[in-house]
């Protein structure tokens, strides 16, 4: 009895010290798990920021590279619109214009884009740098992508000039003028949007750049159009229009694949995110939707030409598929898939009407850049509110004519300058010759120049 009894006093002796050591313990294990979990919770939101850091700056990089890829799709649709005599000089223009504009935006264009706008007309002037390798680069992307990605749209708009004005005009004014437009002029209306300038606090609204590059790239030209004049014998003193034959269908349908291609980087990558669920999924809407557009606008070219013409025009075709691209790209995300091959569609019929009242204007458009990228671009700003809520078509209408009547004056004003320099117009000898042995001095087919 004593030895039970013993026991009993042992265990509630024991049973006391328990008690009170868990009494203890319990507060201590819960601050632990406090502890724990916030420390839990701020490595996962430190892989959230960092998952995120990294795909963001990847769809920069990779749409980037895919913007970048348009200048060869440009290169390529110029060289087969133009006659085999003037190709060589296409080539030689558009990888010269994509490298000066990659040194102008990194002189001046970026940071007049982009840097202290503040709400105001532009940023400030000289070089952008960005952190050391290895250094801090703060916000949600690596600065550097960022710059990359901005620079190929740049690229892209000196593009567009290049294709107008082809086969008449000189080189090294074209090129002083790329220098101007992709550091000065493009940065300028750039900032009154993408740069939190003045339109944006109105509420403008361009997604990936209808009107602040293809509008504007097409002000451009159209302006160096109307100054340098049309190729000889394009137009006859009866109002007859003369074809100029193209020097290879094939590849200019080659370079209409890698443009299309492009787009998705210029479209898709404007997302600017790609850290979320929800950015991946807005992403792949805008690619399914560009797509749409595109084709869209080729079958409705297509439709058009067979209808006016009695046969279709492979042209017509091809750039009814880049119209429809220019004219989806205000707003590609917003819309539905009908309301994106609508929208693609239209922009293929602006092409088909636009082309001929150019040639009543006697505007010689080489290569129709001019319907595409500025008519296209125009129709495709105004009707963002149609999908829309946020956006209104008075703001969309003041943005348009605001950067149009900018780029279009600032450009002519910039052309007639190199015109009463320079000269911008090669001499009559050398048209007929063509540039390609006349300022190049190596013909893409040597096998169909004399010598």
């Amino acid at each position: 009895m004593r030895k039970i009894a013993l026991n009993k006093g042992i265990l509630k002796s024991g049973l006391c010290t328990a008690g009170v050591f868990t009494a203890l313990l319990i507060p201590a294990i819960g601050h632990a798990q406090d502890v724990q979990i916030s420390e839990l919770s701020s490595i996962v939101e430190s892989n959230q920021a960092t998952t995120a850091f990294v795909f963001n700056t990847l769809l920069f990089l990779i749409g980037g590279t895919l913007v970048m890829w348009m200048a060869a799709g440009f290169a390529m649709l110029e060289a087969g619109l133009v006659r085999t005599k003037n190709v060589s000089m296409q080539c030689l223009k558009n990888i010269m214009l994509y490298s000066v504009a990659g040194l102008m935006f990194w002189v001046t264009g970026y940071s007049l884009m982009y840097t202290g706008v503040d709400g105001g007309f532009m940023g400030s002037f000289g070089p952008y740098s960005w952190p050391e390798a290895g250094g801090s680069t703060g916000g949600d992307y690596s600065v550097a992508s960022d710059w990359f990605f901005q620079m190929v749209f740049c690229a892209t708009t000196a593009s567009i000039v290049s294709g107008t004005l082809a086969e008449r005009i000189k080189f090294w004014p074209f090129i002083i003028f790329v220098a101007l437009l992709t550091g000065i002029l493009y940065p300028i209306t750039g900032s009154w949007e993408w740069g939190a300038g003045w339109l944006d606090a109105k509420g403008f609204s361009d997604f990936a750049g209808s009107t602040l590059v293809h509008s504007v790239g097409g002000w451009a030209a159209l302006s160096g159009a109307i100054l340098l004049g049309a190729r000889s014998g394009k137009y006859g003193k009866d109002g007859k229009v003369t074809p100029m034959l193209a020097s290879s269908i094939p590849l200019a349908t080659l370079g209409t694949f890698i443009l299309w291609m492009g787009w998705f980087g210029f479209n898709g990558a404007s997302q600017l995110a790609l850290g979320t669920i929800t950015d991946a999924a807005d992403v792949s809407k805008i690619f399914a939707n560009t797509n749409l557009a595109a084709a869209g606008g080729v079958v409705i070219a297509v439709i058009l030409t067979q209808l006016i013409y009695k046969k279709i025009d492979v042209t017509m075709a091809l750039n009814g598929a880049l119209a429809g691209l220019v004219a989806i790209t205000a707003e590609p995300l917003m819309p539905s898939a009908l309301t994106a091959i609508l929208i693609g569609g239209v922009g293929g019929a602006i092409v088909v009407f636009t082309v001929p009242l150019l040639d009543k204007l006697k505007i010689d458009d080489v290569v129709g850049a001019i319907p595409v990228h500025l008519v296209a671009g125009i129709f495709g700003t105004l009707i963002v509110p149609l999908s829309n809520p946020d956006a209104t078509f008075g703001v969309q209408l003041l943005g348009v004519v605001a950067i149009g009547a900018f780029t279009f004056i600032a450009s002519f004003i910039i052309w007639l300058a190199l015109k009463l320099a320079l000269g911008i117009r090669v001499s009559e000898e050398d048209e007929y010759t063509g540039l390609d042995q006349a300022e190049v001095g190596i013909p893409a087919y040597p096998e169909f120049v004399k010598t």
